[in-house]
């Protein structure tokens, strides 16, 4: 148990050092968006850290390790061509011109360091893994897991795809997505990354007196349907886009399901 609060927090150290580097490339880039682009390599650093501080290397070590660095550098990738040649988050822009002068410092803690706790917590299940030898065969634990990340792994990398396929198209500018995985859910890729999540979860589920890190994908569900998800897309999408108005009646916010007849 030593070992694993050592573990724990030397993995918060190195997390707050790595958002501490990024936030000194935000100030030469004056743009905070990069934080976002680091979200997924966040969770791929910390993976192969506690990779150094585990017992000998595993088949679970290396699945776990193989998919996580495969989740995190599609997302960098994705966000990086996505964000490129554009200018900083409305967000972060909005958050800019509120705190003023202050804002260059105060961004460190408010959106770097914030964000690394969160990865931290939420990485809960790597650790674990990680740590632990785990047992020696697979478990149906370990299937299902597997199952739920590839699920997960599909709608988020397809619904991105078909996403960007969509707006790169000058005749659907203004119009809603509504096709493809689109059809079924509002947000296949919220969705996807939630999947991914209880993935990992059900990996760490072998490893005995796992069942707390539960805490990860609970979180990273709470996020993406309250925070900055769901809740925070659609708070002004309608009034950009009338049609959204009737999307939301006929298609689920997050879990997928056939889509409902026109509202009237």
């Amino acid at each position: 148990m030593t070992a694993l609060f050592a573990s724990l927090f030397t993995g918060l150290a190195t997390i707050l050092v790595a958002v501490t580097l990024v936030w000194l490339l935000s100030l030469v880039k004056r743009d905070v968006s990069i934080v976002d682009i680091f979200w997924g390599l966040g969770f791929v650093t910390l993976a192969w850290f506690y990779r150094t501080l585990g017992p000998e290397v595993t088949a679970r070590h290396w699945v776990l390790l193989v998919l996580v660095t495969l989740w995190g550098a599609r997302l960098a990738l994705y966000l990086l061509w996505r964000n490129w040649g554009h200018d900083e988050d409305p967000r972060y822009q909005t958050m800019r011109a509120y705190r003023g002068d202050t804002f260059w410092w105060m961004s460190l803690f408010t959106i770097f360091f914030l964000q690394g706790v969160l990865i931290w917590l939420i990485a809960m299940p790597l650790l674990i893994v990680q740590h632990s030898a785990g047992p020696p065969l697979w478990t149906w634990t370990d299937a299902l897991g597997l199952l739920f990340w590839s699920i997960g792994f599909f709608f988020e990398t397809v619904g991105d795809w078909q996403l960007a396929r969509f707006k790169a198209d000058p005749a659907n500018r203004g119009r809603v997505m509504n096709t493809g995985l689109w059809a079924y859910t509002r947000h296949p890729n919220y969705f996807g990354d939630a999947m991914v999540w209880w993935g990992y979860f059900l990996l760490a589920l072998a490893v005995p007196g796992s069942l707390w890190t539960i805490m990860s994908p609970v979180l990273m569900t709470v996020l993406l349907l309250k925070v900055s998800g769901v809740a925070l897309l659609e708070q002004t999408i309608t009034e950009r886009r009338p049609d959204y108005r009737d999307y939301v009646t006929r298609t689920n916010a997050f879990i997928p399901w056939l889509p409902r007849k026109r509202s009237s």
